[in-house]
């Protein structure tokens, strides 16, 4: 019988490391959408592990090659009608991107581009003008570009017509364990990454704050690696010289990351630089958690102030603060919050739903590129 579906080829890191990029790749492969396309994948990794990202290696140099050769192969044998390529934001990662995107335009390959983050504005305005230059050229040899939030639509409209900048957030189906409080303490989880990017400095000042002030039992779950060491000593010595109610985890994935969300009452994620769409707080609503956050990237999208959560100031340990003996101290109100999390997640942020606007963006690009 022959297969009649379009070859639509993605690239994409597969984790470990388990990071929003590599967690997208392969939920997306495994959706429904591979029902209604013939779905190719070149798996782009180059690191297995959190600690050797950034650095250099001959092995990274041949493997990257070979991942050319693999596109190159591909491209000539499958013929897929349309190939996704994620675009980095920085130099040296864009510049990679541009080599996959220059064979896929030497092949005649149907291309759509995908930003997974927000800072891309804010590095090529101070690239080189080589670099824009690249960055232009390369921009027109694609179809169009996926986003991971409207407020993220604004970084390409000059390159693209509004029609072809497809906004798509990430979504997952999530099976949480069932959990029972044992006592009165109201527990925060804090989990990501730990670097001071991601706000875990003002996430424990803000805990030494509200230690001095709450009048209700609390305790803070801290999960991920550490990327800092400076951060780390901080964090570590402030938790330790205080007496903090904070524990500090290891990373966790798959069983245990959802046992994490299922015990926690609130989550916590307040950035400081720029984010896309994080993954955890996809996981946090389908927990049914309030949320605190920055309004960095897409999370506003997430986030509704003062529905299922807050939205603070960046580097601002004493409105964490504020935000955290508020719903701490109301446990009615963590209610109300749960419920519009999770209804958030739902109607937004299933996998159903982005299978859906992937396959909507996919039929718009292969049906232009058959009638051009």
């Amino acid at each position: 019988m022959i297969d009649k579906r379009h070859k639509v080829l993605l690239l994409g890191k597969l984790p470990p490391p388990y990071m929003g990029p590599a967690i997208a790749t392969k939920i997306l492969l495994g959706s429904s959408l591979k029902d209604c396309f013939h779905l190719l994948h070149l798996d782009t990794r180059i690191n297995t592990s959190l600690n050797t990202m950034g650095k250099w290696s001959i092995g990274k140099v041949m493997k990257n090659l070979g991942n050319y050769w693999k596109l190159l192969r591909l491209n000539t044998m499958q013929r897929p009608s349309l190939v996704l390529i994620p675009i980095s934001q920085t130099t040296m990662g864009y510049l990679k991107d541009f080599v996959f995107m220059f064979l896929c335009k030497m092949t005649g390959r149907n291309v759509v581009l995908q930003l997974r983050g927000s800072n891309f504005k804010n590095w090529l305005d101070q690239a080189s003008f080589l670099t824009k230059t690249i960055v232009r050229i390369s921009m027109k040899w694609s179809s169009g570009m996926i986003v991971l939030g409207h407020n993220l639509t604004y970084l390409f409209k000059e390159y693209y017509p509004d029609d072809r900048i497809f906004v798509i957030p990430n979504g997952g189906n999530f099976h949480f364990p069932s959990s029972e409080k044992k006592d009165d303490t109201v527990r925060f989880l804090f989990l990501s990454n730990l670097f001071d990017a991601k706000g875990i400095r003002d996430v424990m000042d803000a805990v030494k704050i509200l230690k001095s002030t709450s009048r209700f039992p609390f305790h803070l779950d801290v999960a991920g690696s550490w990327l800092e060491e400076p951060t780390r000593e901080y964090c570590l010595r402030l938790a330790d010289e205080e007496q903090l109610p904070v524990t500090f985890h290891s990373p966790v994935a798959g069983e245990d990351k959802l046992k994490r969300f299922a015990t926690a009452d609130v989550f916590i994620f307040t950035p400081r630089e720029p984010e896309g769409h994080p993954w955890v707080l996809v996981e946090a609503m389908a927990a049914a958690l309030p949320i605190i956050a920055t309004d960095k990237g897409a999370i506003t999208e997430s986030v509704s102030e003062g529905e299922n959560g807050f939205i603070v100031k960046d580097r601002s340990p004493e409105e964490i603060a504020a935000r955290m003996q508020q719903l701490g101290s109301d446990a009615s109100l963590r209610k109300k919050m749960s419920v519009k999390s999770f209804e958030f997640y739902q109607t937004r942020f299933t996998e159903e739903r982005m299978a859906e606007n992937y396959k909507r963006c996919f039929e718009v690009l292969i049906g232009k590129d058959r009638h051009d």
